[in-house]
């Protein structure tokens, strides 16, 4: 089997995920910061860690501004509906998630002002048409640093850059890049980060959270859910304090656990031998596809992309291509609009969608190749050639 749904989520795991989360499971087991025990303390030191880990993988001093939440979707949600007022103006690109444009747009139902930039059709954010969309008016700019339908990487500095003079808070939506791509928060202006950990940070799914940068004001936030968070229970109200103002409810100490081991995986084999991996699958994914008669290439630029790549045919529709590579080729990937119909906009793929083959760390050249031929056996047989 070629697994090629690697956007969707990474799989295998590094194999201390596995054996971190039944080291917790059976060894450790206890709710954290619920009990003064030491089952309990070592469940709270796991997730503390694992806080460090990341505030020292992008930059940030103080691990309590790393907040966890269930996915880079409740992240985004936390960011926006914490930040974001009736009246505000928000900016975004034409290459966002779902996971930004739903509440967006339920935020413009009651009254927050959307700005869309449209993006080139190869899926570029141009930070000189960032800079004439924005006003004193603007609250915040949120942005896809790289693509799940094309891979296309934006210029995620030169952005900041520029909402930084502004005043606005800067979001950037690494749920496709935390972990492949570096990102340092303090050298990329970046103030919210939200990424997931079941991608590129090779942790299980359920995991990932919202880093509030250093000049953001986190207690401006408002916390989207109120409850129980093991700290001041004499009181009926919500602690003031983060991380726990935004935490409540026993955490899922088990994924963060897995997600723990998958961040010091990545700081162990390091951003740069993962990057430099990842961008020759890539350039071998854009090749070996490009060249198949009759296949529409969706890619970002030399440099500037992902080991994500989006195709379609002129004689096989993406599903029926998804479908014989899994049954004939053993070979899995996704097909359809990937929760991105602006992006698929401005690429010109919409409403029909891609096929997308999302490589991983632990795809060979190998496995680049075979599906490639795979590619060219099923076009080549649709077209009747």
């Amino acid at each position: 089997m070629i697994y090629l749904d690697n956007a969707a989520t990474s799989f295998p795991k590094p194999p201390a995920v596995y054996e971190g989360m039944l080291r917790f499971a059976r060894e450790v087991g206890a709710n954290p910061g619920r009990s003064g025990h030491r089952l309990s303390v070592d469940a709270g030191r796991i997730i503390y860690e694992t806080r460090e880990s990341l505030a020292s993988l992008f930059n940030v001093r103080d691990p309590l501004r790393v907040l966890f939440s269930n996915n880079a979707t409740g992240a985004l949600n936390q960011a926006l509906l914490g930040f974001l007022n009736p009246g505000d103006r928000v900016v975004t690109s034409g290459m966002e998630h779902n996971s930004v444009m739903r509440p967006l747009r339920a935020l413009e139902a009651e009254g927050v002002r959307v700005v869309v930039v449209p993006s080139s059709s190869g899926g570029v954010f141009d930070p000189d048409d960032l800079r004439r969309a924005l006003s004193e008016k603007t609250a915040m700019v949120v942005v896809n640093h790289g693509s799940n339908v094309n891979g296309c990487l934006q210029l995620v500095r030169d952005l900041g850059i520029i909402v930084r003079e502004t005043g606005a808070l800067f979001l950037v939506d690494a749920a496709q890049t935390a972990g492949c791509v570096d990102i340092d928060m303090e050298r990329d202006y970046i103030d919210l980060l939200a990424f997931t950990g079941h991608k590129a940070l090779y942790g299980p799914q359920g995991t990932g959270g919202l880093i509030v940068g250093e000049h953001s004001p986190l207690e401006r936030m408002r916390p989207l859910m109120y409850g129980g968070t093991g700290s001041r229970s004499e009181f009926e109200t919500q602690p003031e304090f983060a991380p726990d103002r935004f935490e409540s409810g026993t955490p899922n100490t088990i994924g963060i656990a897995g997600l723990g081991e998958g961040v010091r995986f990545v700081q162990g084999t390091g951003i740069a031998a993962i990057r430099r991996h990842e961008d020759d699958l890539a350039n071998a994914l854009v090749d070996g596809l490009s060249s198949i008669d009759g296949v529409r290439l969706f890619a970002g630029p030399p440099g500037r992309r992902l080991s994500t790549v989006s195709f379609t045919s002129n004689a096989v529709s993406p599903g029926g291509l998804g479908l014989r590579l899994d049954e004939e080729f053993d070979i899995l990937c996704r097909v359809g609009l990937h929760c991105s119909p602006a992006a698929h906009v401005s690429l010109g793929s919409f409403p029909d969608g891609t096929v997308r083959f999302s490589a991983g760390y632990f795809i060979s050249h190998d496995d680049i190749a075979a599906a490639i031929d795979a590619v060219r056996v099923i076009v080549r047989k649709g077209s009747g050639a």
